[in-house]
């Protein structure tokens, strides 16, 4: 195989998105020059200068016995250190930050039960294929196995949530185990990868020299797609009558929203962006039908449900988007375009499987299917469109004011991406506040949209935001949570207020577990078994004052006339962390809706209200 050269590694290690660019170099730091000849160094300070080397930028964590030998000669090092509450904290920064930056986000613990606080967040990144390199002290080599104080075999524990993971065993390896790591974190498929070292190997004499020789003899992932696959996805797509773009969230991994958006426009097929892909496509762009899947819009659903090809770059398959498997799109032939060649097939037979890098399939579709349209075969969408169109007005994102008066939090998240607009970056928690920040906020531009779509991660908005703002500290940052996520991790609140991290909080308090208390009232006959939060009936705990003890500004909305004002006040700050509690009505749910192992045939537009399609339509 080819071996990645030193300039190719660097690439990986600092590789960015930007906004306007399908991918560009937007390096963190400048790495630090190779020495001229080898320096003699602690395993410790080999780790240091190798991140240095790497370019890494920030660093998240937490030091512990077996991984204080690392934190000596980081004190002296350019590498920032952010001293999170929590390692959970250090984790979802790191994806945060690699999320907003494209970069590889670092996070480091100690052993044992500091190395078992990332499982979380590493199971997170793994999920949403996030690059991610953790690094954990080890017990010394002679006491691994007897069940020393605090360890954990932390290798063993992420062998299924990480892309690849190293026990370090001495070292001399230290310099090329971590250019190992960054590579497979940031290339192919990203992911997150775990190294472990023990503590003797971190205090032990070793000689430092950089670049070092990679050696992954089974690691080749394939970039540019077969030729022949590209020319029967291009037939295709110039002769469906109903085709759909399904775009997920390895379109955004790739660098490929500029690509796409000509080769929507290019072939005038209909555009669906999952919830790990909410910006790839404008919101605003006429072609764009919206979310699909369980709480997508009816128009994206219906589309996908009645498509007779879709087309599906970087996206999965997920049982949130199809529904009953069985049941969905029964009449659809498969393109499926992924880096990954394990997704190809798993859920959903493809009748072209497309292996490479999303950027390249959509660049050589483009050229694809302009040979097909030179040569007069073309489709005509005008009917497939008019169905849609009709679907799109006839059910549109809304929502119902609430009739106890109260706040409604859907009005809440419009107004907040109203006032604040596109270029933001918005990072929600996980819930019903979720659903509604991926619905109500219009989304225009790439990478501002953060999320813990596949593992469902409670608790992932606040240091998420936090490792966003550290990433793209020119950018206002905003969490959307809700007050069951917010208790979860709130403590790094102190961390952005010491470090000078001037996140913002929304926290949509409607003092319930939301989705929870929206399940049990559809499906357990209102039985609000262990869901109420007493945030609202008790105000315990009182989030303007946790937010003002945690070094925060702390506000409080709990009207519709005072919304606009206390965003813009929060607007206004830009020196400390701001939490606003929105105290909104615990009745709202989220609407579109196909229920947990149903059709999607079964859509439900609101409570008992399911959308009428033509019988021509179904």
């Amino acid at each position: 195989m080819t071996r990645p050269t030193p300039e190719t590694l660097a690439h990986s290690a600092r590789r960015a998105r930007t906004n306007t660019e399908p991918a560009a170099d937007r390096p963190a730091a400048p790495a630090v020059p190779a020495p001229a000849a080898p320096l003699q160094v602690s395993g410790a300070g080999s780790l240091v200068r190798s991140l240095e080397a790497l370019g890494v930028d920030v660093v998240f964590g937490i030091p512990g016995g077996a991984i204080l030998p690392a934190y000596d000669p980081l004190y002296d090092s350019r590498v920032r250190h952010i001293l999170v509450r929590h390692e959970q904290g250090a984790g979802h920064a790191a994806t945060g930050y690699a999320q907003a930056t494209g970069r590889v986000g670092v996070c480091m613990a100690t052993s044992g039960p500091g190395a078992t606080n990332l499982v979380t967040p590493i199971a997170d990144a793994y999920m949403d294929s996030v690059p991610l390199v953790a690094i954990t002290g080890q017990v010394p080599r002679p006491a691994i196995g007897t069940d020393a104080f605090q360890e954990a075999d932390i290798q063993g524990i992420t062998l299924p949530i990480t892309k690849h993971n190293f026990l370090v065993q001495t070292p001399e390896e230290i310099p090329q185990v971590l250019a190992e790591a960054f590579h497979l974190a940031a290339t192919g498929r990203p992911g997150p990868v775990l190294v472990d070292i023990p503590k003797d190997v971190l205090q032990a004499q070793t000689s430092f020299s950089w670049p070092p020789t990679l050696d992954l003899p089974g690691y080749r992932p394939t970039l540019h797609p077969h030729g022949k696959q590209i020319r029967e996805a291009a037939r295709l797509m110039t002769g469906a009558r109903r085709p759909v773009l399904y775009v997920g969230g390895g379109v955004l991994k790739a660098g490929a929203t500029e690509g796409l958006r000509r080769l929507a426009e290019l072939t005038g097929i209909p555009v669906v962006t999952t919830l790990m892909a909410r910006g790839a496509f404008p919101d605003s762009h006429e072609q764009h039908l919206g979310m699909p899947g369980m709480h997508g819009t009816v128009a994206a659903v219906y589309a996908l449900q009645k498509s007779d090809l879709i087309v599906a770059l970087g996206a999965r398959f997920d049982d949130r988007v199809t529904g009953r498997l069985d049941s969905f799109a029964p009449g659809a032939a498969v393109v499926h375009a992924d880096i990954d060649p394990a997704e190809i097939g798993k859920n959903r037979t493809a009748d072209v499987p497309i292996v490479g890098d999303a950027r390249h399939v959509i660049d050589e579709l483009i050229g694809a299917v302009t040979v097909e349209h030179a040569a007069g075969r073309t489709t005509d969408l005008t009917d497939w469109w008019g169905q849609l169109a009709d679907l799109r007005e006839r059910y549109p994102l809304g929502y119902d004011e609430p009739a106890d008066g109260t706040l409604a939090p859907q009005y809440v998240i419009r107004r907040l991406g109203e006032i604040v607009g596109p270029d933001a970056i918005y990072v929600a928690g996980v819930g019903q506040h979720q659903m509604w920040a991926a619905q109500f906020i219009s989304y225009e531009k790439p990478h501002t949209w953060l999320n813990s779509g596949g593992a469902g991660t409670m608790g992932y908005a606040v240091p998420a935001a936090m490792g966003a703002k550290v990433g793209q500290p020119d950018t206002v940052v905003w969490a959307v949570d809700g007050d069951g996520c917010f208790q979860m991790t709130n403590q790094e609140l102190a961390t952005c207020a010491l470090e000078g991290i001037p996140v913002k909080i929304a926290i949509i308090n409607n003092g319930n577990l939301g989705m929870v208390r929206q399940w049990q009232t559809l499906f357990y006959g209102e039985r609000y078994s262990n869901t109420e939060l007493g945030t609202h009936k008790h105000r315990i705990p009182d989030f303007v004052k946790l937010a003002e003890a945690l070094g925060c500004v702390g506000l409080r909305c709990e009207n519709a006339a005072d919304v606009d004002k206390t965003i813009e006040a929060a607007m206004t700050i830009d020196d400390a962390p701001v939490v606003i509690d929105f105290v909104v009505g615990k009745d709202a749910m989220v609407w579109p809706m196909v229920a947990a192992g149903t059709s999607n045939d079964e859509i439900m537009f609101a409570r008992g209200v399911r959308p009428v399609f033509d019988e021509d339509d179904v």
